[in-house]
């Protein structure tokens, strides 16, 4: 046997992230009863490596187990988004700090180019095109602050934050907030103020939450 032979992906893992997409696209909507003798069908596999997936989604917080009961898709409430976004608002607002610190002119330089994307598709507007810039700069700032912790645990609350049905850029005015929060956080990066950078991020992560919470009460209000 070849030591140095690298496995293939488990079929468990490919059956998790094939799920996980499903989730996010909301094609399994929040609440929704996992029929797992369906999916293995559909997926032509047995129920081993299925449940052996869910586990894998319930870790994430993207599925919940229920004895007795099965699987479902996990339905976020307000309570959720709040305690979620908070947590988020100190974990970016940290890497914002770091980065304003640790980042090379090469770094300053690539977040310029993202910036500018996001100035590009607000004139549009794009809102596709803006969320994929405004999640590149994020990501970015998470890689230049070089923390594999800090970026293990946001990574795994945005897993969370996707449960919810609604996207904040959709909320009126939200998306020119958002590029006018970007500015000011941009230059506070190239000034190298870390305190700055991170009030400004926390801020900015906050009034995230604010747009979903606008966006909520315009449904219940319209229901």
């Amino acid at each position: 046997m070849n030591a140095t032979r690298i496995a293939p992906i488990a079929l468990y893992q490919e059956v998790a992230e094939r799920l996980r997409q499903r989730i996010f696209s909301h094609e399994l909507p929040p609440g929704t009863w996992v029929d797992e003798q369906a999916l293995a069908e559909h997926y032509g596999i047995s129920r081993t490596p299925l449940r052996e997936a869910l586990k894998v989604l319930a870790s994430e917080g993207l599925v919940t187990l229920k004895p007795r009961r099965g699987c479902y898709v996990t339905e976020i409430s307000e309570r959720d988004l709040d305690e979620v976004f908070s947590v988020m608002s100190m974990l970016e607002g940290e890497c914002a700090r770091l980065s304003a610190a640790r980042a090379s002119e090469d770094d300053l330089a690539r977040l310029r180019a993202i910036h500018a994307s996001l100035e590009k598709a607000a004139g549009k507007p794009d809102i596709d095109r803006f969320f994929e810039a405004n999640q590149a700069f994020h990501l970015a700032l998470q890689e230049i602050a070089d923390n594999r912790w800090l970026l293990h645990v946001i990574e795994d609350l945005r897993k969370v934050i996707k449960l919810s049905r609604h996207h904040s850029l959709f909320s009126e005015g939200r998306l020119e907030q958002s590029l006018a929060e970007h500015r000011d956080l941009l230059q506070a990066l190239l000034d190298r103020d870390g305190a700055r950078a991170e009030t400004l991020m926390r801020a900015h992560i906050l009034s995230g939450r604010a747009a979903l919470a606008r966006i909520a009460d315009a449904k219940t209000q319209a229901a």
